[in-house]
């Protein structure tokens, strides 16, 4: 698909209400399709001011191009649905790229990155009242942890809130929490330790009033072989998250192909990694991440 710049202005500007039109007509779908597995592509980036990929600072700024990526990887079977803020997830109503797909309001984005306040990491983004009005189908927090970083726990707290708000509305919330540390330099580093990871699974997973809708969306370990381990810290279902684009493309295949094989692990979250492969192929990269479920 090329999307037209000129013609999503020319709604936007002259009938902003296509755009709730939109979502009000969608074809929705469960959560779970008949695979019992889960496919979803994430684009929640640039809303935290995160827009490189690898060493291209500013991959993710064209939006004409990332929406192009998106509507390519939606429309490859096997994918079940997206993962973005208000602002994107607007543009493939317009473009008609979300009937029968499973759609998540990206909701804490107020941490952005690289600064002071990161893990203040306020919900600027979907309340759980616009998820329901929009007739989406779930919700992604980020629960970033650092135990000597007082914001952690405004984030904690908030995080608890919208569990619960979500609960209250039946909607599934899929919580992505990290232990985390600030380097000498002050940039902000999740620890992917079986140890710290183990941690982080045990304090999401106690969140809110109930667990009830709550999924778990998470990395592998630094030491793949830990993951079995690892998630035998809760009986909540999860999703694996694709993290940083390396070159070894390969390699995170197998680390994901090895934790799909665990109970609790129903699927995968990935975003910059399938979008923007270092082959440019996207195709091809949602296609074998695809063959691993």
């Amino acid at each position: 698909m090329t999307v037209d710049v000129t013609e999503l202005v020319r709604l936007r500007t002259q009938r902003p209400e296509a755009i709730a039109e939109a979502a009000a007509r969608r074809a929705r779908r469960a959560l779970v399709g008949t695979s019992g597995r889960l496919m979803i592509v994430a684009a929640d980036h640039p809303a935290r001011g995160a827009l490189g990929v690898g060493d291209r600072r500013f991959a993710m700024a064209n939006r004409a191009d990332l929406l192009e990526r998106l509507c390519l990887a939606l429309s490859r079977p096997g994918v079940d649905g997206v993962l973005a803020t208000a602002d994107i997830l607007d543009d493939l109503l317009l473009l008609g790229a979300l009937e029968g797909k499973v759609v998540m309001g990206s909701m804490n984005r107020g941490g952005l990155q690289g600064a002071s306040f990161e893990l203040d990491d306020r919900f600027t983004g979907h309340r759980p009242e616009d998820i329901e009005r929009l007739n989406f189908d779930a919700g992604k927090l980020l629960l970033r942890i650092d135990y000597d970083d007082p914001g952690s726990l405004t984030t904690l707290e908030s995080t608890a809130r919208a569990i619960d708000a979500m609960a209250a509305r039946r909607l599934p919330v899929f919580v992505e929490p990290f232990i985390s540390r600030r380097t000498e330099e002050g940039r902000l580093k999740n620890d992917l330790s079986a140890e710290a990871v183990t941690r982080s699974i045990a304090i999401a997973s106690g969140l809110g009033g109930t667990s009830a809708y709550t999924w778990l969306k998470l990395p592998v370990t630094e030491n793949p072989d830990d993951m079995a381990e690892v998630m035998q810290t809760s009986t909540l279902p999860a999703v694996l998250l694709g993290g940083e684009v390396g070159d070894d493309q390969d390699g995170a295949y197998e680390k994901w192909r090895g934790a799909l094989q665990l109970p609790t692990v129903q699927g995968l979250v990935v975003g910059r990694s399938l979008l923007y492969p270092a082959d440019g192929d996207v195709a091809a990269a949602v296609d074998t991440a695809v063959g691993l479920l």
